[in-house]
């Protein structure tokens, strides 16, 4: 059993196989992680940092990558989607646990890497506020701000089993990604 967990969690290549819209995983809340400092949860978060970069992703969550943890990764950046996301290194967040948010909304277009070729037009909170385990299993505390906020909020809903569709108001908030470039984006 053991080398056979070892043979699973040797790195793998990337990108990582995304779970996709469906898939019961993406349903389920994530399991709280016990020891952040584990080599299993070091090797995961690696994975996820490496496949986030492959393929010009600025957020990931484990049951993403169909694993059931509650395990995040946040890294925004600009690129052809969000050509004004500020720049910031990627940031593994265990267990994370939102503490506040502002009452302000703020609606803007969202993808995910389980919904391809799909946009959404969908409220979030202008900031949240965030407690989780880094890597080395010490507590922080975290206050994040417009996009990076979408982004965490985002991916705060993979752990809990919900996707940005569950907050679509109405129909014409959904727009296919190529129709979203062409006509939003521009």
């Amino acid at each position: 059993m053991l080398k056979c967990i070892a043979q699973w969690f040797k790195p793998k290549p990337s990108p990582l196989p995304i779970a996709q819209l469906g898939n019961p995983i993406l349903r389920q809340p994530a399991m709280p992680i016990e020891d952040p400092t584990a080599q299993w949860v070091q090797v995961l978060a690696d994975q996820m940092i490496e496949h986030i970069q492959a393929v010009n992703a600025v957020g990931l969550a484990a049951p993403q990558v169909c694993q059931p943890y509650a395990l995040m990764v946040i890294a925004s950046h600009p690129n052809d989607r969000y050509p004004h996301a500020p720049q910031m290194d990627p940031l593994v967040l265990i267990n994370p646990t939102l503490v506040a948010q502002s009452e302000a909304l703020i609606k803007d277009w969202e993808g995910c890497l389980s919904i391809p070729q799909l946009r959404g037009q969908v409220k979030r909170c202008q900031w949240v506020e965030v407690t989780y385990s880094d890597r080395q299993g010490q507590m922080q505390s975290i206050r994040f701000e417009d996009f990076v906020a979408r982004i965490f909020q985002h991916e705060y809903d993979h752990l809990m089993g919900k996707f940005f569709l569950d907050y679509i108001e109405q129909t014409e908030d959904l727009m296919a990604e190529q129709e979203w470039r062409d006509r939003i984006l521009k």
